[in-house]
């Protein structure tokens, strides 16, 4: 099932939450709505649920308009961040409950018999007789989504369901996850302000900001090409310095960088941590170390620049550098941004 969303508003008393966005989601595809608190990634979720109506604008579940049809009807499946799962039902009877108030009638067999396929396919065998509160958090959410899937969705919705997890769990149930979708090959439509889950799991991602779409694509293509020194921050850590632009170069104190493109003026330049490495030597830009940072991977490096700048660089563990230690950062990529774009 193929969603699209056609200049889609939505206020809250005076406050617009969505403003006039438009997206085209795939048949098949799992689309990750990203973005920082009050973004309106999880408002545009929700009217696609039907749980808010729009204000302006449509969606189309294929070729219906689905903007006023009530959420009952409209062949979703939505899983939550916290579960909602019936504290007084055990995990069995929680899969079944959709599927038991369904318009679509079912013998206690064929619900039994679903069940069992589910709780295989959530890697649940053996738990359906225990309740919600004897599980782990990690195989509630596995219930919540088996339970969204129960009723044979068009639609496969997910708000943040991996929020109250910790960190192992999550990366665990976000592999999970995408193999329950390859198998199964449900449109989904997640949300996250989480960027590696966004990326980890997503064929496409949507980048919001202020109730608008600033970027969409691959993971590779926003990853590689972020087109806003906002995307460019919001993706990851990233140091910026103040640069020079004359005649399509962008001058930084010991180094320049190709600026084609941009009037001569100001301009902000944006380098990630792991594109940067310390050099004892020439050339790069002049530092002066202020901390080092061990981690299992490699050491972090925190560095002063001659004109006060401060520029944070993940290097091989194996990297000489103390605090105190002056030396040039080296710079393998950059992007460079007009002054004047948003950050």
């Amino acid at each position: 099932m193929n969603i699209r969303l056609d200049n889609v508003v939505k206020t809250f008393d005076t406050f617009r939450a969505v403003r006039g966005v438009s997206l085209d989601i795939e048949s098949g595809q799992l689309v990750a709505l990203l973005g920082p608190s009050g973004s309106g990634k999880t408002t545009i979720l929700r009217m696609v649920a039907g749980l808010e109506y729009a204000d302006g604008g449509h969606i189309h579940f294929g070729d219906q308009d689905a903007t006023d049809i009530p959420v009952r009807d409209r062949g979703v499946g939505f899983v939550f961040q916290h579960y909602a799962l019936f504290p007084q039902m055990t995990v069995a009877e929680n899969i079944a409950f959709g599927m038991k108030v369904s318009k679509v009638k079912r013998t206690k067999q064929e619900i039994a018999a679903r069940v069992a396929d589910l709780l295989r396919l959530v890697k649940l065998e053996g738990l359906g007789n225990r309740f919600p509160t004897q599980i782990s958090g990690g195989q509630r959410q596995r219930v919540a989504l088996a339970r969204a899937l129960a009723v044979d969705p068009k639609v496969l919705l997910l708000d943040e369901p991996f929020g109250a997890l910790d960190a192992n769990v999550r990366r665990d149930l976000r592999r999970w996850l995408r193999e329950i979708h390859e198998e199964l090959g449900i449109t989904t439509l997640f949300v996250t302000h989480d960027q590696e889950e966004a990326l980890d799991l997503a064929d496409r991602v949507v980048i919001l900001n202020e109730g608008k779409i600033v970027q969409q694509g691959t993971p590779e293509e926003v990853c590689r090409n972020p087109n806003s020194a906002f995307v460019m921050n919001f993706l990851g850590d990233a140091n910026r310095i103040g640069a020079a632009v004359v005649n399509g170069k962008a001058a930084l104190p010991g180094a320049e960088l190709e600026a084609a493109g941009f009037a001569d003026g100001r301009a902000s330049v944006y380098l990630r941590p792991r594109d940067l490495d310390w050099s004892a030597t020439e050339p790069g830009i002049a530092a002066t170390v202020t901390r080092v940072i061990d981690r299992p991977d490699g050491r972090r490096i925190l560095a002063r620049a001659g004109g006060g700048e401060q520029i944070e660089l993940d290097v091989a563990p194996e990297t000489v550098a103390r605090p105190g230690d002056q030396g040039f950062v080296r710079i393998h990529r950059a992007r460079v941004f007009a002054e004047s774009a948003p950050n």
